[in-house]
C-alpha cells in the first residue's frame, strides 16, 4: 500500500511538471500578437520595448503573471495578458526562450564606465556588481529567476532601473540596488549591457 501511494504521488508530481512545462511550438502560435511590439522572434526593434528572445522561460512567465495580476503596471501588457492562462504563459515563455537574442552595440565611451559598474559596482555607495546576479556575459541565472540582460536595449534598461529606483516597479532587491545608482551610472550600465554578449 505504501509503495502504491508513493507511486501515485510520483505520477501526480510528474503530470504536474509536464503540464507546467511550456511547449515552444504551441507558444509560437500564441505569441503571434506579441510580434507587434517584440517582433516575431522576440528581438524588438523599438528601443523602449524589450528584447525577449532567449530570455529564461520562467522569468517570462513571472512577468506575464505580474502584468495580468496588475502587480507590474503597464496598460498595454495588462490588456495583452488578460486572456492568457498559465499554460499559455508557459508556452509563450518556452517559445521566446528558444529564440536567439540579437546582439546590440554600445557607445564605447559610456560603455567603459558601464563595464566598471556592471563588473565591480561602486564600493563608495555600496552598489553591488550587476554581474553578481546577471553573470559576466549577461546571461542571468534561470534557477534564481534573474533575467538575461545581454544585448538589451539601453533605453529599456534605463527606464526599468529608474522605475526600480522610484519604486514604480517593485522588486526588493532591484529597488535597493537602483536606489544606489546615479543617472550617469544607470545610463552607463545600460549602454554596456546593450553591447554585452
Amino acid at each position: 500500500m505504501k509503495n502504491q501511494l508513493i507511486a501515485a504521488l510520483i505520477l501526480v508530481g510528474a503530470t504536474g511538471i509536464a503540464h507546467a512545462a511550456g511547449d515552444a511550438t504551441a507558444g509560437k502560435t500564441k505569441a503571434a500578437a506579441c510580434a507587434a511590439c517584440h517582433m516575431a522572434d522576440g528581438n524588438s526593434m523599438i528601443p523602449t520595448f524589450p528584447k525577449i528572445a532567449g530570455q529564461h522561460a520562467p522569468y517570462i512567465v513571472k512577468q506575464l503573471t505580474e502584468f495580468k495580476a496588475g502587480t507590474r503596471k503597464d496598460a498595454t501588457m495588462f490588456g495583452m495578458t488578460a486572456a492568457l492562462n498559465e499554460q499559455d504563459m508557459a508556452d509563450i515563455g518556452a517559445y521566446f526562450a528558444s529564440q536567439s537574442a540579437s546582439v546590440g552595440s554600445a557607445n564605447a565611451e559610456k560603455a567603459a564606465m558601464g563595464k566598471k559598474i556592471y563588473q565591480g559596482g561602486n564600493k563608495q555607495t555600496g552598489l553591488s556588481a550587476c554581474m553578481a546576479c546577471h553573470g559576466p556575459a549577461g546571461k542571468g541565472n534561470a534557477g534564481a529567476n534573474f533575467p538575461s540582460l545581454g544585448g538589451q536595449h539601453s533605453a529599456y534598461t534605463i527606464k526599468q532601473l529608474k522605475d526600480f529606483r522610484s519604486g514604480t516597479r517593485s522588486n526588493v532587491m532591484m529597488n535597493d540596488i537602483a536606489a544606489k545608482m546615479s543617472d550617469a551610472e544607470i545610463d552607463a550600465a545600460a549602454e554596456f549591457i546593450q553591447g554585452l554578449h
